[in-house]
Order: structure tokens, then sequence, then C-alpha cells
């Protein structure tokens, strides 16, 4: 559960604390107040993606916090795995990006990737917004909805293994089985390949030094003139005066006497002592490295020859002529073990063949076992979805969880990655009109309920203990929008809820209100996030009403409104 939230400088927010409570809590404001800024804040605090447009302007950085209650097995073992240590069942979840656009996260103390910070975060938030529930019109993204609610993750995980493995021996087979004079092309190209790189004999990192070296030797006549100047500057070898050990061994002399006849200088002549030892052992070795700077035409002729090597190399074997070293050795390494699958004479195809069908049975096993679980899951999953509808004012609605197999052929079952299934959701918003797929007839508000349903019917099995709502409530209106809020409330005595709304008829069931209010200062924007409760709550719930915080009807409205539902 989220307990605190901290946000410094993001967007129009330049500072903000807002605290959590259990229970169905909605956020309010006018449009434009900065509600989905909030919600924006939440979701890069959780691991979403970063752009410098979040910084607050005429700042350099933001920071978001957030503290959280522990309120799953899977969150504490995560932690456990991570090493990352809990304090009082709870933890501290921050994240900042400065606007050089450089990001760094924390969970606890503990630095981590923006990728562990999404995984570990998906155990304590799950936040729905419009680009989710675009999602259920994506055919492909109803599977997942699906295996979820019967719980077959784990096992379409171990499905798609299984599928991979087989997929890996057909394309061994297919490789074996092309014709001797295609393999034997390949053969000698990833030979002529691995001869060249081999004989190469590449070091690590060889071609950032002798990038380095040919830029020395091209540049020996202005190296020995500054390293020449540089002696000259030091110890006057050029006898015109002025040089810099002279001069400081006369002031250390001064300095000396100076602190034989006052203490109080002693250390300031121990300071001056050491200056004149440290650029004497400079001076030499300057004039150590003149003496070993030579100009070695031969040497530059070697390590141009040599560069160019490595980027002839690079530019047929690598990604491209200025891809890191280590793209050879990978390819180099690729090309062994592709000869040694092409070459090995213990290579047995027809025991491969006989993998092959085996692993072909256990898949079409598992495809076919998957199948039966789906289409019993959907079955309940239909009803479960139905009944929710039915109580958010789609009363004769008809939802199909369609679950048909792929085509495949008289002797063998197509599969995918993830069985041999196509599932896609369908609906019937009307008596007698028969099922069809929800982008065909779905609007924006049947959408919202349809999500907010397999929300709910998901609830149970998602660790997360903290559900987000965002603008769940487009496109609804009047009796849908009080039983989306009743629903609501109802789902709050599970799962922390929080809910972006801008109406009064969702708002009023809500335990708690927080209102995110947009104001000017000289020239400067900013939103302001705070919780409003009796009066206050009574004004906001009439401005939602109706427009009007403070006319006697609006307000004796939205107070009957908040005494029925429970607000108050």
């Amino acid at each position: 559960m989220l307990e605190e939230l901290d946000i410094q400088n993001f967007a129009l927010i330049d500072k903000a604390h807002v605290e959590f409570s259990s229970g169905f809590t909605v956020l309010s404001g006018e449009t434009g107040a900065g509600k989905s800024i909030l919600i924006g804040s939440l979701s890069f605090l959780l691991g979403g993606k970063t752009s410098t447009d979040m910084i607050r302007s005429g700042t350099h950085e933001t920071v978001v916090s957030g503290t959280f209650a522990l309120e799953s097995d899977e969150t504490r073992a995560w932690l456990s795995e991570h090493g990352i240590l809990v304090e009082e069942n709870r933890v501290l979840l921050r994240r900042l990006l400065r606007d050089s656009g450089k990001s760094s996260a924390w969970i606890g103390s503990v630095p981590v990737t923006r990728a562990d910070l999404a995984e570990f975060a998906a155990f304590l938030v799950d936040l729905h917004g419009q680009h989710e529930q675009q999602s259920l019109l994506k055919v492909g993204e109803h599977r997942r909805y699906l295996d979820s609610y019967a719980g077959l993750e784990s096992e379409v995980r171990a499905f798609t293994g299984l599928y991979a493995a087989l997929v890996e021996k057909r394309n061994l087979l297919f490789r074996l089985n092309e014709t001797d004079s295609d393999r034997a092309n390949r053969i000698e190209l990833l030979s002529f390949a691995l001869a060249e790189l081999e004989e190469a004999k590449f070091k690590p990192g060889e071609d950032d030094e002798l990038s380095d070296e040919e830029t020395r030797l091209l540049s020996y006549e202005k190296l020995y003139a500054d390293i020449d100047e540089l002696n000259a500057l030091l110890d006057g070898s050029d006898g015109q005066g002025g040089a810099v050990l002279p001069q400081l061994r006369r002031l250390a002399a001064v300095s000396a006497h100076a602190a034989s006849l006052d203490k109080n200088l002693a250390e300031l002549e121990t300071r001056v002592q050491s200056a004149f030892y440290e650029l004497g052992d400079i001076s030499k070795e300057f004039l150590r490295y003149a003496a070993s700077l030579v100009f070695d035409p031969e040497r530059l002729s070697w390590v141009q020859e040599r560069l160019d090597l490595m980027y002839r190399l690079k530019k047929k074997y690598a990604s491209s002529p200025s891809a890191p070293l280590s793209e050879l050795e990978a390819y180099a390494q690729s090309a062994r073990e592709e000869l040694l699958s092409l070459t090995d004479a213990a290579t047995d195809k027809t025991a491969l063949e006989a993998d092959i069908a085996a692993l072909e049975k256990q898949v079409y096993a598992a495809a076919k076992a998957l199948s039966a679980k789906r289409s019993e899951a959907a079955a309940s999953m239909q009803k479960e979805v139905e009944a929710i509808l039915s109580r958010l004012g789609m009363k004769d609605t008809v939802f199909q969880v369609q679950v048909t197999q792929d085509p495949g052929t008289a002797e063998e079952q197509s599969c995918g990655p993830f069985g041999m299934d196509s599932i896609e959701f369908r609906i019937s918003a009307n008596p007698g009109s028969p099922p069809l797929p929800l982008i065909k007839i779905a609007s924006g508000g049947e959408l919202s309920r349809v999500m907010l349903a397999l929300k709910t019917i998901l609830s149970d099995g998602d660790p997360a203990g903290t559900l987000i709502f965002d603008e769940i409530d487009t496109g609804i209106g009047g009796e849908v929008a009080v039983s989306l809020g009743s629903h609501m409330k109802a789902l709050a005595s599970k799962k922390q809820i929080l809910c972006i709304t801008h109406l009064a008829s969702i708002a009023v069931y809500a335990d708690n209100q927080i209102k995110i209010q947009k104001g000017a200062t000289g020239d400067s924007t900013s939103t302001r996030v705070f919780p409003v409760e009796g009066a206050e709550r009574v004004r906001e719930i009439a401005r939602m009403l109706s427009g009007d915080a403070y006319s006697d009807a609006s307000l004796e409205h939205a107070a009957a409104l908040l005494h029925q539902f429970g607000g108050l």
C-alpha cells in the first residue's frame, strides 16, 4: 500500500507531500490543474520511461520518492533475493532525473536499475490509464488477461521454453538438410573469416591503444616543441632567464631564512620547500620524457597498417567500422560454433529427427493441456465479467472469451510460442446482437467498464496492493457513474484504490479525497496537492456537481450525497 509520496520539481509541481490511506481515494481538480501530473510522477517513481520534459522549468532535477507498506510474500521474497533489507515492513522507493538526462533509482538505500525498479514496483502497484485501456483493442493482449485469470503464467513460460527448444532443433536440421554445395560454401566462408580474425590476433582494447599511439606519432613535432618549451620554462635551459626552478630555489632559501627569524612562518616555509621539490621532480620527469621521445616512421607505418586491418575486418564482420573490437571476437565465436554444427561428423541426423519428433509430441500435448485449461477458464471468466458489467450499468451485455485453435495440417497441429490457441474478447451490448470484436463496437465508456471488470476479477491473484485508475470514467455519467463508484468502493475492501475522476457521483463514494489545484505566483505557475475534509470536501463535491462551490443549493446537494454514499 502506498503511504506517502514526496514530489520535487516534477512538471508543474514544485514541491508536494501527500499521505495516503487505505480504502478508496479519489483525486479531483479542475481540468488542467495537474491531476495527470500526479499520476505521471507515480509512473516515473514506479520505473516508467523518462524525459527531461518532466523536470520543472527553471530547475535542474526532479526527485520523487514514495513509502510503501509491504503486503505480499512476493515483495518480501524479491527484496530478500536482491539483498535489500526491510525495516518495519516498509520500503522507500526513490528516483531522480537530471536535466542531463541521467536517471538514478533506489529501493531502500540500494541503487537499482530502471528495469529492477519496474520489476519490483509491479508487485506494489497496478497503474491503469488510457494507454492500458487501449490494450483491450489489441487481440494479442487478450491471451495475457485470460492466462492471468486462469493462473497459467508459469505454465505458459515453461511451454515457451519447450517450444523454443523445438524451434532450435528444427533450425539445426534445416541447416543440415541444405544441399552439400550450400553447406560447403557456408563452411568455406566461415573458415575464411575465422582464419582472417585468428591471424590478426587482436588484443582486447588494442584499437583504442593504437589510435592513441597514432595520434602521438603524427603529432611528434608539436609534442616535442611543447616538451622543449616546458623544460625551458622549468629549468631555464634556453638561457633567457625567468625560469621557474631557479626562482623557486631562491624563494625556498629566502623563506627558510625568514622562518629561522620567525617560527610562525615555519608552516609556510615547509609548503614552499614542498612546492620546490615537487616541481623539481616534475622537471626531471619531463626531461626523461624528452630523452625518450623519438620519431619512428616505421612504427607509425606499422600502427597505421594495423588500424587499417582492423577497419577492414570490422567493416566485414562487425556492425560498423567504428564498432568495438569485442564485436569481432563475438563474430569469431559465433563462426566457431556454427562451423562445429556444420562439420561435426558426430552429428546424427537420424537422432536429431527422432529428438524433434519426440519434442513435437511434447509440445502438442502441452499445448492441448493449455488449451483445455483456457477453455474451462474462459467460461468462468465470461460469467464473472458479465456479472460485474451488469452492476456497472451494462445489464444485458454478453461478454465472450473466444478460444479457437490455430489451423494446422492433417499431419501436424500448428503451435506458436504460447500454445495453439487464438484468444479474443467479444462483446454484445444489445440483446439479440451477436458478440463482435471489441474494436468494432465498444465505446470509450464501455471499454472503461470492461477493463474495471477485468481488474476486479484479476485482483485476487495480483500481489499489487494498490490499484490506480486514471480517467476510467471517460465517456460515462449518470447512473453508470454511480454504479462505478459503488463498485470501486467495494473493490477497495480488498485493495487500496486511487482514482482520478471529474465526476462527483464517483467521488462521493470515496473514503478520502485529495484535491489538485493550479495557481500562479508572479511569473510562476505551480500545482498544489492537498487532502480535503469536512466543509472543504463538501465545497469540492459541489464544484464537481455544478461548477459552483459556494451556492447553498450546491452545498446542500453535495453534503446530502456524501452522507448518502458514505463519503462523510
